[in-house]
């Protein structure tokens, strides 16, 4: 199996307090699993403008980015020629100021809002998940749990089927 060279995306971990302290989840287009809004750098754009359009055009929302990366996550795809793909992505926080009801990727995409706790549960990549843990508990002013074993087996295992191509 043939792995390419590591790609740079930039993403946007979305999040508001309204009754609660939520973070924002969307679904990739093709296997639809919970994921954030990321793609690919723009010329002319700073790592942040990137991650923020990409929340616009995915996610239909806009808000205070933040200027500095919270940190960043890798994960592997495998693509249509069996190669293997590396992906690093810088993670920006993004208070969301606007939700919109129309957006470029609303046709493609569903949304929704999470508890961090929850938000957690549902992301596959294992360093995503600790950046949401990290970010939550410092915003929150507490830690949160880490995952149980069997919660980090399972979200190990269903990264690794994903890479496999058996989910």
């Amino acid at each position: 199996m043939k792995v390419a060279d590591v790609s740079q995306q930039y993403a946007a971990l979305p999040w508001r307090q309204a009754q609660r302290f939520e973070i924002l989840l969307i679904t990739s287009r093709e296997t639809r699993r919970w994921v954030i809004p990321k793609g690919w750098p723009m010329p002319g754009h700073s790592a942040a403008e990137s991650a923020a359009q990409e929340a616009y055009e995915e996610a239909g929302i806009r808000g205070q980015m933040s200027a500095q990366a919270l940190g960043h996550y890798t994960y592997s795809k495998r693509l249509r020629g069996g190669a293997k793909k590396r992906f690093r992505v810088e993670v920006f926080a993004i208070e969301v100021t606007e939700v919109l009801d129309l957006w470029p990727e609303a046709h493609e995409r569903a949304r929704r809002w999470f508890s961090p706790q929850e938000a957690l549960a549902l992301v596959e990549e294992p360093e995503l998940a600790a950046l949401i843990r990290t970010f939550a508990g410092d915003r929150l002013g507490q830690a949160l749990p880490a995952p149980t074993w069997s919660q980090a087996i399972w979200q190990r295992l269903k990264a690794l089927l994903r890479l496999l191509g058996l989910r």
